[in-house]
């Protein structure tokens, strides 16, 4: 089944050009199919492009989904057109009164900043707090992992003497839904200048499914789902780390190329994606896991058991089989 986006979206043009079945909202409403509503805050600065990655990774599950776009309110992008955010995204208090059932959080260029001197910190927050009772399980991805790991569970980032920038190899260190199919082995990229306390992390609630012996832990999980942080970029485009080192280059940063990354370790030589299949698996795993536990109506209040439809608990099978 389809992701449902706005026909005007640039995405929207792309995803059909590679044979992405994306359906436009105007036939979407048509269909006495409940789709699966996921919000994303996209705080990256190359907003379309990450919407193109995102768009393509959601769109790989049989579900429907319906995806809204969030801005911050008091922070202009700077490489994005106004005309574009204000077409196709909302601020977090239009949709506040709402339950989704998926919430993605992306990384941003302000990992050398402390949290609370970021100018949508506060806002960030709230919506936050605001997904542990309106949404059945939030993705925080790369800067918005970190974010989310400080907020929750008061675990704080940690400088590099340089930034981890590649492809790096990575383990699977714990069974658990979200990683169900991958390899012992796989490769994430990653574009970073900060990681994480790995003492505060094991004070954490949190399972640690995957890690690396350049990148420490990199996907973790809070024990009831609710949480899901990934530090790498699963959702980068072949070329993207590509375009990242090109854009540091014309700012004059000291950033070394890409390790794992080129062939020849050379600038211009072939670039093998190595991440493409597992970057699939773990979104279909985390779309399915979300299915799974969300409620049929959204207007149900979750629990920690599950949803509670007056003095009874009922999950999606149950609601299903009425």
């Amino acid at each position: 089944m389809p992701i449902i986006i706005p026909k005007e979206l640039p995405a929207a043009a792309l995803l059909q050009k590679e044979n992405v079945f994306a359906l436009l909202q105007h036939k979407a409403v048509q269909q006495e199919i409940r789709p699966l509503k996921i919000a994303i805050v996209n705080l990256m600065p190359q907003k379309i492009a990450t919407e193109n990655q995102l768009l393509r990774l959601l769109s790989q599950s049989p579900l429907q989904i319906e995806v809204t776009l969030l801005k911050m309110a008091y922070h202009e992008s700077k490489n994005t057109s106004l005309n574009h955010m204000e077409k196709f995204y909302k601020e977090f208090s239009v949709i506040q009164p709402q339950r989704f059932d998926g919430l993605i959080i992306t990384g941003a260029p302000v990992e050398k900043m402390p949290f609370e001197d970021i100018d949508y910190w506060q806002e960030l927050q709230e919506i936050m707090q605001w997904s542990q009772t309106n949404c059945t399980s939030v993705l925080h991805i790369c800067w918005g992992a970190q974010a989310g790991l400080y907020y929750h569970y008061g675990v704080d980032k940690v400088r590099y003497p340089k930034k981890l920038f590649g492809v790096f190899e990575q383990e699977v260190t714990h069974f658990h839904p979200l990683v169900r199919g991958f390899d012992d082995v796989f490769y994430t990229p990653h574009s970073r200048y900060t990681g994480i306390d790995e003492t505060q992390l094991k004070q954490a609630p949190l399972e640690v499914l995957a890690a690396g012996r350049d990148t420490g832990p990199t996907i973790f999980a809070s024990h009831d789902h609710k949480n899901v942080f990934l530090l790498g970029h699963f959702e980068y485009h072949t070329s993207t780390l590509n375009e990242e080192y090109l854009r540091d280059m014309e700012r004059g940063l000291d950033t070394s190329l890409p390790e794992n990354y080129f062939a020849d370790h050379r600038l211009g030589s072939k670039i093998t994606n190595r991440w493409r299949g597992h970057a699939s698996l773990f979104f279909s795993n985390w779309i399915n896991e979300t299915y799974q536990r969300t409620p049929y109506d959204l207007t149900i209040q979750p629990t920690k058991e599950g949803y509670r439809i007056g003095s009874e608990l009922e999950g999606r099978d149950s609601i299903n089989d009425d």
